[in-house]
């Protein structure tokens, strides 16, 4: 599969990429566009994964990538945990329609 470039020097998507994931863990779903919900599923499926080894080594990888440490706690202690008989398949993109400003397609990507 082809990384998205999604118009954004690498740093941007990158940065852009590591809040996305932070807030869908925090909050359980957000809305964005279709586009960049596809990109965050690869991001967020691959966090919990690694989440639900829960060794030193995975802490340390998810604490690198996400930006806010409670909510690495809580990946940790209430997500993972969630999943943990479950193979894949953590998010769930539901369109949603056009955006009113530039009709782009909108999207809400959430935890199952």
């Amino acid at each position: 599969m082809a990384m998205r470039k999604l118009g954004r020097p690498t740093a941007h998507r990158r940065a852009m990429l590591r809040a996305m994931a932070t807030h869908l863990l925090e909050n359980g779903k957000i809305k964005t566009t279709v586009t960049r919900a596809k990109e965050l599923r690869g991001v967020v499926e691959k966090i919990i994964t690694t989440g639900k080894k829960d060794d030193l080594g995975s802490k340390r990888r998810v604490f690198a990538y996400v930006t806010k440490e409670s909510v690495s706690k809580k990946l940790f202690d209430e997500i993972a945990p969630r999943y943990a008989d479950r193979n894949g398949g953590y998010t769930r993109i539901i369109r949603v329609g056009p955006r009113r400003g530039d009709a782009a397609e909108m999207a809400v990507i959430e935890l199952v």
